[in-house]
């Protein structure tokens, strides 16, 4: 049965960035809206053995491929919705912990920052607003 989210949860990359950046700027992403967003995680998992699992994100995320352009654009029609976006900037793959990027983030004003992905979660046509134009990752 496929249901219909009032919600919808989008990842958005950079094009630029080589394959294990990607993966990792979506991980951190993902994890940073459950993290904001608990409601997002779904139940534990259990196999007919009675193993337990971990539980997944309840409801399908889709991953955006965007230029650096794209991404600050995304930024901004985010902000102006009253979205709370997680973000991944370049950055941050030369630290190593929470705290240093944090202080990464905190150095550089909303419209010099060099985003490398974003993370969105809120009402489906806002999401939708915010990544007009942009691509399904491939």
């Amino acid at each position: 049965m496929l249901m219909r989210f009032d919600t919808k949860i989008a990842i958005l990359v950079r094009d630029d960035l080589a394959s294990w950046q990607k993966l990792n700027v979506a991980c951190f992403l993902s994890g940073g809206l459950v993290g904001a967003n608990p409601i997002l995680a779904g139940e534990p998992y259990v196999d007919a053995s009675g193993q337990v699992y971990g539980p997944l994100v309840r409801q399908p995320i889709l991953v955006f491929s965007a230029s650096a352009e794209e991404l600050r654009n995304s930024l901004r029609r985010a902000l102006e919705r009253g979205l709370r976006p997680s973000l991944y900037t370049k950055e941050l793959f030369a630290t190593g912990n929470d705290v240093d990027n944090r202080a990464a983030v905190a150095g550089v004003a909303t419209e010099a920052l060099d985003l490398a992905g974003l993370g969105l979660h809120g009402e489906r046509k806002e999401i939708d607003k915010a990544t007009k134009g942009l691509s399904l990752h491939s």
